[in-house]
């Protein structure tokens, strides 16, 4: 499965040229690296109530599901645009609509700032809300920092595409994607509408 992505910078100075997007490549490293995985990393035989991981990938199970797993992540589109409300939500609906991209992920504009207007950018946009998304992000943040509940990013659905706000700081926009990254390639199934997508993620104590 090929994962297509879109980075956009938000911020003012980035579009200027008064200083150096440091997030944007950075999350579009980290995607690439951490989405290009095995999704399924291991194989489980057995019924609901005895499991056996297959540990050998010489077992003819273990390959099968897993060579049936690969994932691969494409960089669509990269941009930086300034804190402007209309060009924010212009890009993003612009690339699911007719780019149709998997996952977007944004950086920056998600604080108390005047000009931090991303999430109602984001708002403006799409269908469906995932509060799931960033309560886990703000919950891992809170961990090392109580800024971390000044955060007003969200998370939510345009069609096919998921969109997540990430704060505009690299070491916080990296320490937000890192919480999330395991949940995106099932969502992404999901929307994609993959045959089977809910059976071959399913909770290891479901039936």
């Amino acid at each position: 499965m090929e994962i297509s992505v879109g980075i956009l910078t938000v911020s003012d100075r980035c579009f200027l040229g008064e200083t150096e997007d440091k997030s944007g490549p950075l999350l579009a490293l980290l995607v690439t690296e951490r989405l290009s995985v095995r999704i399924l990393e291991k194989a489980v035989v057995g019924d609901r109530d005895h499991r056996e991981e297959v540990k050998d990938e010489r077992d003819p199970l273990f390959t099968l599901l897993v060579t049936e797993r690969l994932s691969s992540v494409r960089i669509a589109e990269k941009a930086v645009v300034p804190d402007d409300r209309r060009l924010i939500s212009e890009t993003l609906q612009r690339w699911c609509d007719d780019l149709r991209l998997d996952l977007i992920l944004t950086t920056g504009g998600t604080g108390f700032a005047a000009r931090d207007i991303t999430p109602e950018a984001t708002k403006d946009i799409i269908d469906r809300e995932v509060p799931g998304l960033v309560e886990a992000m703000r919950a891992a943040s809170a961990k090392h920092t109580p800024h971390a509940m000044l955060s007003r990013a969200i998370a939510g659905i345009r069609g096919s595409t998921l969109v997540v706000n990430l704060p505009g700081s690299p070491k916080a926009a990296k320490e937000n994607l890192e919480v999330i990254l395991p949940a995106l390639p099932h969502g992404i199934e999901i929307l994609r509408g993959s045959p089977g997508a809910d059976q071959r993620h399913q909770h290891p104590a479901a039936g």
